[in-house]
């Protein structure tokens, strides 16, 4: 099944309260999820110390190795996230930092999420509110598409931000038909 973003701001926040009433850390995954376009595997490696400094502090931004390029990635935590984070970890106080920022409930609670479970967490939860094409890669594409819709459409700053190099695959990837762009009429009123 093909997943899509979530267009609409309205239903994002209609998720968010979903997931935090199912479980805190279901919406503090969401939420850094759809505003840091992190893969979903590096969503679950992240650990607590990833996001808090040696005082117990959120960092203002994460820097981590991207497991399909290679390359380091930073991104900022945003107010939303700084928030989200701070009432999701206020639960896990005495939490090492090497634990795993969204482990599982099943086992020991040492072990992250898996990807399935995230998966299943989160079409669940789209499912109950009607929509029914979210998946994990659902958080990177809301990223992607918001960004997009902001920013008026700069779809090489889309493109910078996912590490991606193709105009039309980005534009498909996002849940925009790269065909109707090229039939929009540009009207400039400069």
């Amino acid at each position: 099944m093909e997943v899509e973003p979530i267009r609409d701001r309205q239903k994002i926040e209609e998720m968010k309260k979903k997931l935090r009433d199912g479980n805190p850390r279901d919406e503090a995954l969401f939420t850094l999820g759809i505003n840091a376009a992190l893969r979903i595997s590096d969503l679950l490696s992240l650990t607590v110390g990833d996001v808090l400094n040696a005082n117990g502090w959120l960092v203002d931004a994460v820097e981590l190795p991207d497991r399909k390029k290679g390359a380091m990635r930073r991104f900022p935590l945003n107010k939303s996230v700084k928030s989200c984070l701070t009432s999701y970890l206020h639960s896990r106080r005495g939490a090492s930092p090497s634990e795993p920022l969204f482990p599982s409930q099943q086992g020991d609670g040492l072990s992250s999420l898996s990807r399935w479970q995230a998966r299943k967490i989160l079409s669940a939860a789209g499912k109950s509110m009607g929509l029914n094409r979210i998946g994990t890669n659902s958080l990177r594409k809301t990223f992607a598409y918001h960004v997009y819709k902001d920013s008026g459409g700069d779809l090489g700053l889309v493109q910078r931000l996912l590490h991606q190099s193709c105009a039309e695959s980005t534009l498909k990837y996002i849940g925009i038909d790269p065909e109707q762009v090229k039939k929009d009429p540009l009207e400039l009123n400069l």
